[in-house]
């Protein structure tokens, strides 16, 4: 069963945000929090988890 967690910024930006789905071993999902019945991105966890320390390094910049 999918657990699914809203972004930490969720609130700002005048409610645009992700939710991240837990609770599948080689996958992560990720879906608009204001479609919770519409479609997920499905990435392998070790290609979110690149994404997750590209984010926290600033690769991308100020996101």
């Amino acid at each position: 069963m999918i657990t699914w967690h809203k972004s930490s910024h969720s609130s700002t930006n005048g409610g645009n945000c992700v939710e991240i789905g837990v609770g599948e071993s080689a996958v992560v999902p990720v879906r608009d929090s204001k479609d919770p019945h519409g479609p997920a991105l499905i990435f392998p966890t070790d290609a979110f988890s690149a994404f997750i320390d590209g984010v926290k390094s600033g690769v991308f910049g100020d996101i």
